[in-house]
């Protein structure tokens, strides 16, 4: 018998007790990247600090670890067809892919922003025909892609006539105690009237002071005597915008200029209320204003609806005039304290927000190696075998020999079926490809026929367990690169084969690009 499959017949006797062990204790302790519902979410914080979610929109990521369900809708311009977009994972990032699968060749709009609480009377809808009835449209669903946690989002990007709406259950009114933030930009920004998120009248009329309270950001100084250009982060409170406790300019303001920003509300509903704000890449939150409300807005006359991308008084005859960028944000039942707001600013950050979609590893002639992502074999590396040419996983690291660390690095080539997908040729074996026959995968040389070539093809998508990339089989599309007793395969999740067994099917079938090791 080859050493390197003794080796793994021992391995797999020793290690296969440890992982039922890890899996006994998931739900007790956290394990760092392995699954994203291990982390927090905003909303868990919240909790935590006796201010819970009543609402939690996004169209990037789950808002609670927990979260599994749907993000966000889009309708396609082709058919109107809609269809729901959620996370790769529980409590993980947008699954980006399906939007862009359902949407490619046509434009697709978002069409609602589920609440994340699972309160269906706070999910937004866009105002306009079809939506709330008003005049405003649904936003395009593409403008604008992001790297959330190193996978590819949306964000909610509000041009002049987008707007949403809920007529809202749960949220705090009349002078309750709320809080509330969103994750927007410094870059998409103007001076229409009004870019808000938060409290709204349910009549969608000004009906006086103290009727909103919602957090506005924006260039547009309504007093006047701003410092700076914007935007700003303020309180729409109904008949004003404002930067502090009154309608003099409040001298702490800043401009919040970051591509990603943090802005936060919060208010007593009697007596006083804070603002923050901060880059929502790094850094801590700042103190803009902290005191008390503005005279005629104690106490509040909250109404309990939610608004998205315009004012309370849009937009029955007519259309939102402000732009703006959503990515993320919660309202709270309660007063937060700063503790609290620390750590959401704090989970925002460690969130990854990155501008643009992620950068793929697999440009042709790059080399990688391939590490897996299951809990029992995190140091192994896709590698073949030189006694049987048979393709399987074993540890690599730095004391590996320099046969070892090549036979475990790949030259990444334009799929020789397709070249929209990728081949990896040996990085020591020049002219030898990785290829399956009877669905196991072996090293062999390119023979220049049509078999080979769509035996060679593999097509990079997300993770299915919500970390780097899968491998979905060119002739073979419902079948995945896995791992299985160390073996490389292509498996399905289920069927009458050992290797398609739907146990750790998810984390058999993903992989991380590594730096190559030869």
């Amino acid at each position: 018998m080859p050493a390197l499959h003794l080796f793994r017949r021992l391995r797999r006797g020793l290690v296969v007790p440890l992982a039922a062990v890890l899996l006994a204790f998931t739900g007790l302790i956290s394990f760092s990247g392995i699954s994203h519902a291990a982390s927090q979410g905003p909303c868990d914080i919240y909790a935590a600090g006796g201010t819970p979610c009543v609402a939690a929109h996004s169209t990037t990521r789950a808002l609670f670890a927990s979260y599994n369900g749907p993000l966000y809708q889009v309708q396609r311009g082709s058919d109107s067809a809609l269809q729901n977009i959620g996370v790769l994972s529980a409590g993980g990032v947008a699954n980006a892919a399906a939007q862009d699968s359902f949407c490619a060749g046509t434009t697709c709009t978002i069409t609602r922003v589920y609440d994340q609480t699972g309160n269906s009377g706070n999910t937004l809808v866009y105002q306009g025909p079809g939506g709330t009835g008003g005049a405003d449209t649904a936003a395009t669903a593409t403008t604008e892609a992001v790297t959330v946690g190193g996978q590819k989002a949306y964000a909610l990007y509000i041009n002049p006539g987008n707007s949403y709406w809920a007529n809202g259950s749960g949220v705090p009114t009349g002078s309750s105690p709320e809080g509330e933030y969103m994750v927007t930009s410094g870059t998409h920004v103007n001076n229409g009237c009004c870019f808000d998120y938060g409290n709204t009248e349910t009549d969608h009329k000004a009906d006086g002071n103290g009727a909103m309270d919602a957090i506005n950001f924006s260039t547009s100084c309504w007093f006047g005597g701003c410092s700076g250009t914007g935007p700003w982060v303020q309180a729409d409170l109904e008949d004003g915008l404002f930067p502090g406790g009154s309608t003099a300019w409040n001298t702490n303001q800043v401009s919040e200029t970051s591509h990603f920003v943090t802005a936060m509300l919060k208010n007593n509903g009697t007596t006083q209320m804070a603002l923050q704000g901060a880059n929502a890449q790094s850094g801590s939150l700042t103190k803009l204003y902290s005191g008390s409300l503005p005279s005629g807005y104690n106490p509040m006359h909250k109404q309990g609806a939610i608004i998205l991308g315009s004012g309370g008084d849009c937009c029955q005859t007519n259309h939102n005039d402000s732009a703006g960028t959503f990515y993320e944000g919660a309202m709270v039942k309660g007063y937060p304290t700063d503790a609290t707001d620390a750590a959401i600013q704090a989970n925002i950050t460690a969130a990854g927000y990155t501008t643009g979609a992620p950068t793929t590893p697999f440009t042709p002639g790059a080399r990688i190696s391939l590490q897996a992502t299951t809990s029992c074999c995190t140091g192994d590396y896709i590698r073949h075998d030189d006694s049987d040419a048979k393709v399987v996983i074993s540890p690599v690291d730095s004391s590996s020999s320099a046969t070892v660390k090549a036979d475990a690095t790949w030259i990444v080539r334009a799929g020789l079926a397709n070249s929209a997908c990728v081949s990896f040729e040996s990085a020591n074996n020049s002219g030898q490809y990785l290829r399956h026959s009877g669905f196991q995968l072996y090293l062999n040389a390119n023979d220049n026929s049509s078999l080979f070539a769509q035996d060679a093809t593999f097509c990079p998508q997300t993770g299915q367990n919500g970390q780097g990339y899968s491998f979905q089989s060119v002739n073979y599309p419902t079948k995945y690169l896995r791992h299985y007793n160390y073996t490389l395969y292509v498996a399905s999740n289920g069927g009458s084969n050992a290797w398609d067994s739907t146990t750790s099917w998810a984390q058999d079938t993903t992989w991380l690009t590594a730096s190559p090791w030869s």
